[in-house]
């Protein structure tokens, strides 16, 4: 008999987004605990010791940290979501730690205090993105018709580009027709969308506006409410 998971979230966290994608991707039934970071409770302090989202009890037993995660998942359900060929599995690792540098960088760009910070930020996710965009093939995925671990971990960082469109900043990807496709084979999967709450939009929207920003001020500037 299979134990049961619990898939320990925040409503707007991109590393529970990959977890939640590859469980849902496999297939497999788990239930969502979501915690308010901010005022986190005692028992995930417990099975947290970095005080971070995601955590996966199965059963009794709990895993921290989302690479951990999903390598446990690729190694406990089918379909596998890395190659089988070890070099390629390499590789794909570390264009997945591309993605967790992307994300640094995309927490600094809606973090930065003036415009300049804001545009430096920009300069280096642009830079960032055409790295992967030189090794994308036709597509659809990452790794052509084949869903991979890779996309499980940039599909969360091109919802972070939905609401930058939506408030104007819509250049991050100019010229990157590769990735741009591979961004909306990404957000048409049924995994992806599942992945998150219908008030994804709004919630990060809200969440982006309280950030005493430069994108904050522009957000506030244009009087949006939700994207």
């Amino acid at each position: 008999m299979s134990q049961s998971l619990t898939l320990v979230s925040h409503l707007l966290c991109p590393y529970v987004q990959r977890a939640a994608i590859v469980l849902l991707e496999k297939g497999v039934p788990f239930q969502r605990e979501n915690i308010d970071l901010a005022n986190k409770p005692e028992w995930f302090l417990a099975i947290s010791p970095f005080g971070k989202v995601p955590v996966l009890q199965v059963g009794e037993a709990s895993i921290f940290e989302s690479a951990v995660i999903c390598e446990y998942l690729d190694e406990t359900h089918a379909p596998h979501l890395h190659p089988q060929n070890p070099l390629l599995r390499a590789q794909h690792r570390g264009w997945m730690e591309l993605g967790s540098a992307i994300l640094a960088d995309i927490a600094g760009f809606y973090s930065a205090k003036d415009e300049a910070a804001l545009q430096q930020k920009a300069i280096q996710l642009q830079h960032k993105f055409s790295q992967i965009n030189a090794v994308l093939g036709k597509g659809p995925f990452f790794a052509a018709q084949d869903f991979t671990m890779v996309d499980a971990v940039f599909a969360p960082i091109f919802r972070y580009l939905d609401a930058f469109d939506a408030i104007g900043y819509a250049d991050l990807l100019a010229g990157l027709k590769p990735i741009q496709a591979w961004r909306q084979a990404l957000a048409s999967r049924p995994s992806v969308q599942q992945a998150v709450v219908a008030e994804y939009p709004q919630l990060l929207n809200a969440f982006l506006k309280n950030r005493h920003s430069a994108l904050s001020s522009r957000i506030n500037d244009m009087g949006l409410n939700a994207v």
